[in-house]
C-alpha cells in the first residue's frame, strides 16, 4: 500500500467521521469565531483533516451481509465507480488464489468503514464505498477450481451480430467493482486492490465512469441523464417491486445463493452523428420524450408505454424498432435486469474524445436476463445501434455476501472442498 498510516496522516477516516459527527458543522464553526475574537495574533488555519466531513463523505454502506453491497444497494449510485478485470498469474494454486480472496476481504472491511485508506484519503470519508467481487468463466479450470464447477449460467456470452468486441479488453478470471461519491476514494481503493493482488493475479483492464453527483439535483431520486442527454433507468426494477429478488438475485444455487450475474459493456456512443439529429428524430429512436422521459404514447416519465397506441398518420406512436420497444420485458418474454451504468469520456491522442456508457446490468440468471434483450435488440435493428458501439464485454459471477470472519468466495471453496 501506497503511504500508510505514518505520522503526516494526522487523524485516521474514521476519526474525521466521528469528529464531523460529534462536533458538527456549528461545532467546528463555533470554535472559530472564538479564536478570532479572543486571539489578536494570526493563527494557521487548522489541517484538513479536521473539518467535518459532509453528509455525503460520512456516509457508510456495511461490507458485510447476506449479499455483496454495490449491487443493490444504495439504491442511487454513487457517483464514481471503476470496474476492473484480473487474470491470474501462471501457476497460481487454490491456496495462493483463495489468500487473494481474503486480503481483498480485509482490506474491503477496512476501507468501506473509513478505515485503511492511504494519504490520498487521509481526509476522507467512506463516501458510500462499495466492493464487489466477482468470478469470470476463465477461472474456472485454473487454480484448483474445478471446471464443472462453473454454473451454467456463467457460459461465456455470445457473439452479437455488430459488435466490435476488443479481446484485451473484455473477459476476465476475476471482476472488481469499485464505486463511491467522491473519484479519489475509488481510486485509492482499486490501488490498493491491485497492490493486495500482486504475486497472484495481474490486472487485465479497468474502466472509470461517473454519473450526477449527490447534492447536485433538489430531487436527488430523480432518473439519472446519459451523454445523449436521455433519462437512462426509467423502468429499471426496484426493490419494493415483488419480483425484484428473483430478477436480480440467485436463489438455491450452491455456492451462487444470494448472488448476482453482471454483464460489463463499455459502449462508445457516437454523440457527434446523434446530435446532428432533431430532438424529435431523437425521441422516435429512443421511444420517449426527452425533457420528461415520457413515453411517446402519451403520459408521464413513469406512465407504462402504450406500443399499441396509434398516432394521426395511423403509425404506433412509439415506433416498432425503437429501443425502448425492442427492450421491454413484454417483448423479451419478461426478461428483465437491473441497470447501473456510468457514462465516461476518455480523452484520446491528438485531442479527441471516446465518450459513452460503461453498461452493468445485473441479474439472477443472464440467459433469461441480458442475452434475450440483447439478441431482440439486434433482431429488431435497434434505432439507437446507429449511434452506439459495443467495443468491450464481459460476464461475473458475483457471489452471496460475506458473514462476520467470513470471506469473499468463501462458498465456492466450501463446495469444492466437499
Amino acid at each position: 500500500m501506497l503511504g500508510g498510516a505514518g505520522a503526516r496522516r494526522g487523524i485516521s477516516r474514521r476519526e474525521a467521521v466521528g469528529l464531523a459527527g460529534a462536533l458538527g458543522v456549528g461545532g467546528i464553526a463555533g470554535a472559530g469565531l472564538q479564536l478570532a475574537a479572543g486571539d489578536e495574533t494570526p493563527t494557521a488555519a487548522p489541517p484538513p483533516t479536521t473539518v467535518p466531513l459532509g453528509s455525503v463523505g460520512s456516509r457508510i454502506v456495511p461490507f458485510r451481509g447476506a449479499r455483496q453491497a454495490g449491487i443493490a444497494t444504495p439504491t442511487q449510485r454513487q457517483s464514481h465507480a471503476r470496474i476492473a478485470a484480473f487474470d491470474l498469474l501462471p501457476g497460481v494454486d487454490s491456496t495462493e488464489l483463495k489468500a487473494l480472496l481474503q486480503r481483498w476481504t480485509t482490506a474491503a472491511a477496512e476501507l468501506t468503514a473509513g478505515d485503511g485508506g492511504d494519504d490520498m484519503t487521509a481526509d476522507s470519508g467512506p463516501a458510500s464505498l462499495t466492493i464487489t467481487v466477482g468470478f469470470g468463466p476463465s477461472l474456472f479450470g485454473q487454480a484448483g477450481i474445478p471446471a464443472g464447477a462453473r454454473p451454467e449460467a456463467l457460459a461465456p456470452l455470445p457473439a452479437f451480430a455488430g459488435e466490435t468486441l476488443d479481446p484485451g479488453r473484455s473477459d476476465g478470471d476475476l471482476g472488481v467493482l469499485v464505486a463511491a461519491d467522491d473519484a479519489v476514494v475509488v481510486y485509492s481503493a482499486i490501488r490498493r486492490l491491485e497492490q493486495l493482488a500482486a504475486g497472484t493475479a495481474r490486472p487485465r483492464w479497468q474502466f472509470a465512469g461517473f454519473t450526477r453527483g449527490r447534492g447536485v439535483t433538489t430531487n436527488e431520486g430523480a432518473t439519472v441523464r446519459n451523454l445523449m442527454g436521455q433519462l437512462d433507468g426509467t423502468r429499471n426494477p426496484k426493490p419494493t417491486d415483488a419480483t425484484f429478488t428473483r430478477t436480480v438475485f440467485v436463489t438455491g444455487d450452491g455456492w451462487m445463493q444470494d448472488g448476482s450475474y453482471l454483464v460489463v459493456r463499455r459502449i462508445r456512443m457516437l454523440l457527434d452523428d446523434w446530435e446532428k439529429l432533431d430532438v424529435a428524430e431523437q425521441e422516435k429512436t429512443l421511444g420517449r420524450k426527452k425533457d420528461s422521459g415520457a413515453p411517446l404514447s402519451g403520459g408521464v416519465e413513469t406512465t407504462p408505454a402504450n406500443f399499441g397506441r396509434l398516432g394521426a398518420d395511423g403509425r404506433p406512436m412509439i415506433a416498432e424498432n425503437s429501443h425502448i420497444r425492442l427492450a421491454t420485458s413484454a417483448f423479451n418474454r419478461g426478461a428483465a435486469i437491473l441497470r447501473r451504468g456510468y457514462s465516461f469520456a476518455d480523452p484520446q491522442p491528438g485531442g479527441g474524445v471516446e465518450a459513452g456508457l460503461i453498461f452493468l446490468a445485473w441479474q439472477s440468471d443472464p440467459r433469461t436476463g441480458f442475452i434475450p434483450i440483447q439478441q431482440n435488440l439486434v433482431r429488431g435493428h435497434d434505432r439507437l445501434s446507429t449511434f452506439t458501439r459495443h467495443e468491450t464485454s464481459a460476464l461475473f459471477a458475483m457471489p452471496g455476501g460475506v458473514s462476520s470472519g467470513g470471506y469473499l468466495g468463501q462458498a465456492l471453496f466450501e463446495e469444492i472442498g466437499r
